[in-house]
């Protein structure tokens, strides 16, 4: 069956960095879209980054352009978020999503990430 795991959340000091990686298997990797979204207590969910299949980085949520980065390994059926320059307002749930066409898409269960000092 289809599975995200997302890890790499954690404790960080304001201006920190962090790398967050969701391991995808039960589908084509290669032929997905893949994005990662945020939820903070309280607050609607967000999108935070697009990454095609085409290894085309088609957005950003503007409050994290210049700090965060997508990226993707299709050898490793992976997608990255790295995030530097974090602050106290980044803290949430980070979720990967996978799209595997219009009707289909696939969420992981979240890693927690916490900016404070």
């Amino acid at each position: 069956q289809v599975q995200l795991v997302e890890s790499g959340g954690g404790l960080v000091q304001p201006g920190g960095s962090l790398r967050l990686s969701c391991a995808a298997s039960g589908f084509t990797f290669t032929s997905a879209a893949m994005s990662w979204y945020r939820q903070a207590p309280g607050k609607e969910r967000e999108l935070i980054a697009v990454i095609t299949s085409s290894y085309s980085t088609n957005y950003y949520l503007d409050s994290v352009k210049g700090r965060f980065t997508i990226s993707r390994d299709n050898a490793k059926n992976t997608v990255y978020l790295q995030m530097n320059g974090l602050k106290p307002d980044d803290t949430a749930v980070y979720v990967c999503k996978a799209r595997i066409s219009i009707a289909n898409a696939y969420w992981g269960q979240g890693t927690q990430v916490t900016v404070s000092s």
